[in-house]
């Protein structure tokens, strides 16, 4: 049955986050929001909690895993960026985008794209996963909680209790969040190409 932590959203109890972020240590697979919709989040390098969500969103391998870091400086650690792409990402961050970019050393390898060895990274505009962000102090590894033949992600802390409570180990709620995943944006290539159209604004990269 998954711990069900109730966040405030504009001033997270430190507790509460503490709670949280021990669990995600522990080897948790936490449903959280962000500031695009529910996600699933674990650490990095738990190979059970990618296997989980693999197993959960009926993922092959050559979905691209999202890091989601707390700043520009830890993302710079996780993928390569040139001068002009960092400047793009810099303009559209924090926000909702994923970025997909060639990864560094630093990135666990099942999280790599199998051919490209590419990863998601991303910096969200949401007090609670800043909050979770910096009491980890590393990047979370994360998906779009978004069920297998359904087409609109989950959005409601108290349904995906109900529907996901034998497949994750803990529920963070914060009330509203958004409905719709993040833009994906692919800048491996060099130039951006816009992958997905979600909640972040495309016009810039278009």
């Amino acid at each position: 049955m998954a711990k069900y932590f109730d966040v405030h959203p504009e001033n997270p109890q430190r507790r509460v986050i503490g709670n949280v972020v021990e669990s995600i240590r522990s080897g948790a697979l936490i449903a959280y929001p962000t500031d695009s919709c529910f996600a699933l989040g674990c650490q990095a390098g738990n190979r059970e909690g990618i296997a989980r969500i693999r197993s959960i969103r009926q993922l092959d391998e050559r979905h691209h895993f999202t890091l989601v870091c707390r700043d520009f400086a830890q993302l710079g650690q996780l993928v390569y960026v040139d001068n002009n792409v960092f400047r793009a990402i810099k303009a559209a961050t924090p926000g909702s985008y994923t970025f997909i970019l060639p990864a560094t050393k630093e990135v666990p390898r099942q999280l790599l794209h199998p051919k490209k060895k590419t990863v998601g990274v991303r910096i969200p505009d949401h007090v609670v996963v800043q909050a979770l962000l910096d009491e980890l102090g590393e990047p979370l590894l994360s998906s779009t909680l978004l069920l297998p033949d359904e087409e609109e992600p989950l959005t409601q802390g108290w349904e995906i209790k109900e529907r996901l409570d034998h497949v994750v180990d803990a529920v963070v709620d914060s009330g509203d969040c958004g409905t719709e995943p993040t833009t994906v944006i692919d800048f491996s290539g060099g130039e951006a190409e816009i992958v997905r159209k979600g909640a972040g604004d495309t016009a810039p990269f278009e």
